[in-house]
């Protein structure tokens, strides 16, 4: 189904150079999508404001209110399937969704995060450890933005160590644009299977994480089934970790490139303040999956028809020089942060954002306190970054230490 519509990804540009380029035609711009499939992009930080204050109402998320995904207008073996289609918390609407967010919620209280502080920084700590020893020329992504925010969510879980590796694997081949169809489905179907041997495990033999929280709100009467619990469960590991990992990678690689917004950040110990600024400056998330328009709207003065799919750029809004000035693109802690959409707007607000913050604030000041001397071994330009529009950030992160011997 062939379009003669700007593509996106666009061939050789990076997803946000291309979302920049595309914003000169209008807030909203339709485009092709890999596979030959149309759908709309927001692109500015009004059209996506507009758009998230709109779900569960103007826009919807489960697949069934796009008729191309079922007519026979996109093929049944399109890669994208396994996101759009994945059954969990995002893809449910109005009451359905407020049920299962509500579920998450009975778990996923702020005293289980305020509780996971100690033994956050105890994890922080030890991967220090490592990369310290490890020396000059490590590389921060595995060793650390990577492990961190994956040790953290496994714990939280309740997922033995040595899964990690393979539910990392399973999340970063899901979120690639440049995953085959077969292997695509493939993954999706070991990764659901993984999470359901997970609930059946915590409903046999219960312990103090928030997987056994869930099957327990669950079985107090909330009456889910299964399937929804694993789809409660797919949604926050992937959003529970692999966007931490590229806030932590976006927050390092733009502290290089301007030390003075890194010695602002030391000497005012404004970590936190560099978490706000990396969600702003460059979102982890380039584009949610899709929404479905449920009537004819206007977005940002754009129309758009019924049954349409539509993308919600943050990584672009975030940049949005009509929001944020011409300097919009530069990294600045004395920006005052009063209506980033980095956590979102709305009724699909992050119910994981207060663990974001804590596990990356401390996790920044960790690094930067025990080695005020760190510098990237590599020139920025040379950072390789993730082949996903999804998600998106530094797959490698070679630094020196700054340690004197």
């Amino acid at each position: 189904m062939a379009t003669n519509l700007p593509s996106f990804p666009a061939a050789g540009e990076h997803p946000l150079d291309t979302c920049i380029r595309l914003r000169e035609l209008g807030p909203v711009v339709e485009v092709e999508f890999p596979g030959g499939v149309p759908a709309y992009l927001a692109l500015t930080h009004k059209a996506v404001r507009e758009i998230l204050a709109g779900d569960n109402r103007t826009f919807l998320r489960d697949p069934r209110h796009w008729p191309a995904l079922h007519d026979g207008s996109i093929p049944e073996d399109w890669p994208l399937r396994a996101i759009v289609q994945g059954g969990h918390l995002s893809t449910r609407d109005g009451a359905d969704h407020r049920r299962l967010r509500g579920l998450v919620g009975r778990a996923f209280t702020p005293a289980r995060v305020e509780g996971l502080k100690p033994r956050i920084q105890q994890i922080i700590d030890g991967l220090l450890d490592d990369v310290v020893a490890a020396g000059d020329g490590v590389d921060l992504v595995p060793a650390f933005t990577e492990a961190l925010p994956m040790w953290v969510i496994c714990e939280l879980f309740g997922v033995a160590a040595e899964e990690r590796l393979r539910l990392r694997n399973w999340t970063a081949t899901l979120l690639a644009h440049t995953t085959p169809p077969d292997v695509a489905f493939a993954t999706q179907n070991d990764l659901q299977a993984f999470l359901h041997d997970l609930v059946v495990r915590k409903q046999r033999e219960p312990g103090d994480d928030l997987t056994s929280g869930l099957v327990q709100a669950r079985d107090e009467g909330d009456k889910l089934t299964t399937e929804e619990l694993v789809g409660v469960l797919w949604l926050m590991l992937v959003a529970g970790h692999e966007t931490t990992v590229h806030l932590l990678g976006h927050a390092i690689v733009a502290l290089a490139r301007d030390p003075g917004q890194l010695r602002l950040a030391k000497a005012g110990d404004r970590w936190a303040d560099v978490v706000e600024e990396t969600l702003r400056h460059r979102h982890s998330v380039m584009m949610t999956s899709f929404r479905f328009t449920a009537q004819d709207v206007t977005v940002a003065g754009v129309p758009i028809p019924k049954g349409r799919a539509v993308g919600v750029m943050y990584q672009a809004s975030g940049v949005d020089p009509a929001e944020y000035g011409d300097g919009a693109d530069r990294f600045d802690l004395a920006r005052g942060q009063t209506g980033h959409l980095g956590f979102g707007h709305g009724p699909r607000y992050c119910i994981g954002a207060p663990l974001a913050r804590l596990e990356s604030r401390l996790a920044l000041a960790s690094l930067y306190g025990r080695l005020p001397g760190l510098s990237l071994a590599v020139d920025p330009a040379e950072i390789p970054y993730s082949p996903s529009f999804f998600t998106i950030g530094p797959l490698s992160l070679p630094v020196n230490l700054g340690i004197s011997n």
